[in-house]
């Protein structure tokens, strides 16, 4: 199985093996600033032959044979709301409608055109829907630079979507994203996901832990009144310091802070660059999840 993950500054691919199930090797490409500019407002790929070559040559390298491809994209690109409703019609293009018309009041662009999927929760006879949705047209870019490459996306998911099959979340967990352009909060309990927030970050990889605690205590503390428990855990990936942040996070809320990042670290590197073991979690969630 492979997976390759396109975020502002880089492509990560990686393959995974079945038996046992384990990230076998893996290799970054790196992206000239300017060649994607992640968002729901416009064109994404500034440079579809620098992104088509960076995701040739990365999963070219991991493949071997295979062409089938989960793809993961900025949080910017998609936009993942958290809808409940009292209950929802069983045929699936009534369903859908009535998930769109929910959409249409939160989103700046138009809902009717756009590519959506969603999973539906049931839980003691309450209906909760976890949407993804973004532009068609958008959502076509990142799937044509994969098949320009050579390759078939099969699956495209948003970063943080991605990560999160790394977290069990038998206890509150909080799981935080930090790209060069946004902050993903994402809340899950019991195996669901309660809460979820992309932030900007104008500070990229300079972020402090000041601005991070900021960025994630408003979520924390609507969590935990909303469902009276506390936060158990807080799982950090991407472009973080953690031993700058966790100090803070844990002073703030209490949490056990620590790297979200694949449980074992034997896989081939083969990009001759060490990347943080964090910046896997979103192409190590998506084939280990």
């Amino acid at each position: 199985m492979l997976a390759c993950e396109i975020s502002a500054d880089r492509v990560i691919a990686a393959r995974s093996s079945e038996k046992p199930l384990r990230l076998e090797m893996f290799t970054s490409r790196r992206l000239n600033t300017g060649a994607i500019t992640p968002g729901l407002n416009g064109a994404n790929v500034q440079d579809p032959s620098a992104l088509r070559t960076a995701i040739q040559g990365a999963l070219t390298a991991v493949g071997g044979n295979s062409k089938d491809v989960i793809a993961i994209v900025p949080d910017a690109s998609i936009r993942v709301l958290l809808l409940d409703f009292e209950g929802l019609p069983d045929k699936q293009i009534e369903r859908d409608q009535v998930v769109r018309f929910r959409l249409k009041k939160s989103l700046p662009f138009d809902v009717e055109k756009a590519a959506l999927s969603y999973d539906v929760q049931r839980n003691n006879g309450s209906v909760q829907v976890v949407a993804a949705v973004s532009p068609a047209t958008i959502i076509e870019e990142y799937e044509s630079a994969f098949r320009d490459a050579g390759f078939a996306p099969g699956v495209l998911l948003p970063s943080s979507l991605a990560a999160l099959g790394l977290v069990a979340a038998e206890r509150p967990t909080l799981a935080l994203k930090v790209d060069p352009m946004n902050i993903t909060v994402a809340i899950a309990q019991s195996g669901a996901l309660r809460l979820i927030r992309t932030l900007d970050n104008p500070a990229g990889y300079a972020v402090t832990a000041e601005e991070l605690a900021e960025a994630v205590l408003p979520s924390v503390v609507f969590f935990e009144d909303t469902f009276a428990e506390k936060i158990a855990e807080i799982l950090v990936s991407g472009a973080a310091d953690l031993a700058h942040i966790a100090p803070l996070l844990h002073q703030q809320t209490g949490a056990h802070v620590q790297e979200l990042a694949p449980s074992t670290t034997s896989e081939q590197n083969l990009s001759g660059e060490k990347l943080p073991p964090s910046l896997m979690a979103g192409v190590a969630g998506a084939l280990l999840g």
